[in-house]
């Protein structure tokens, strides 16, 4: 009768939305976010973001693992519960916020237009009639399809979409792309790493955003724990010196 009561029990917490490990928090992240969270040379998860998830988590007291996901399906992710959290450049926008709670926001972000040296294209207006290249799923395809006009004047009147930035990158590179649109922070950290030489950002852009961490709506106590975490961080230098680790060097 023990036995049967303690299997019931378990249902019933499960059933809740107990997490199956309460001991370890699952974050996802896209491994190709450079230098957010991405592979190095040793296939080892390092960046900014992964940096900063383990001084908070240190500071929390939890134990934390990262999994690498299908950025596109990140919120079906977090919301099936395989995953805790979305940690990884993920920019705050309110269409993401109707399916995820956010942190207090601790990095800023543009979403920039990258094309190669040698291409006519100057402005937005000359985007009319070029492919331009944006990740699925992304806030970079958000902020083109916002501006209607623009989007409505690429070829096939919408951007091409690709699975991962650098695709994108790999795409101009060969010449069926004319143009990217991605986030400063990733741009900029992969030309220094694919040849400054071989590209040019134009001055225009598509806006200015907010990195976030995303979790489950029902998950308020660990929001709070973060946003009290992420605080700390800042107040007492943490922030800054991953900071300096990522940007400044």
């Amino acid at each position: 009768m023990k036995k049967l009561f303690a299997v019931i029990l378990m249902v019933m917490l499960v059933g809740c939305g107990q997490k199956a490990n309460d001991d370890v928090y699952v974050i996802g992240v896209d491994d190709t976010f450079a230098p957010m969270g991405f592979r190095d040379e040793k296939n080892e998860l390092v960046g900014f973001d992964i940096d900063l998830a383990t001084a908070m988590a240190e500071k929390m007291d939890i134990e934390i693992q990262f999994q690498p996901i299908d950025w596109a399906m990140k919120e079906s992710e977090l919301n099936g519960k395989n995953i805790d959290m979305i940690w990884n450049g993920y920019t705050i926008t309110d269409k993401r916020k109707e399916q995820v709670s956010f942190t207090n926001p601790y990095l800023e972000n543009r979403q920039i237009i990258v094309v190669l040296a040698d291409s006519n294209i100057q402005t937005k207006e000359d985007l009319k009639g070029t492919t331009l290249a944006v990740q699925k799923e992304s806030s970079a395809l958000e902020a083109v399809l916002a501006e209607e006009t623009v989007a409505a004047s690429l070829k096939d009147g919408k951007p091409t979409e690709f699975d991962t930035n650098i695709d994108c990158f790999m795409d101009l590179e060969a010449g069926r792309s004319e143009a990217i649109v991605c986030d400063e922070v990733l741009a900029r950290y992969v030309i220094k790493q694919r040849g400054e030489e071989k590209y040019r950002i134009l001055e225009d852009n598509f806006g200015t955003e907010e990195y976030g961490i995303g979790v489950r709506k029902e998950d308020t106590e660990l929001l709070k724990q973060l946003n009290d975490a992420l605080a700390e961080c800042m107040q007492d230098g943490t922030y800054d010196e991953v900071y300096q680790t990522w940007f400044t060097k």
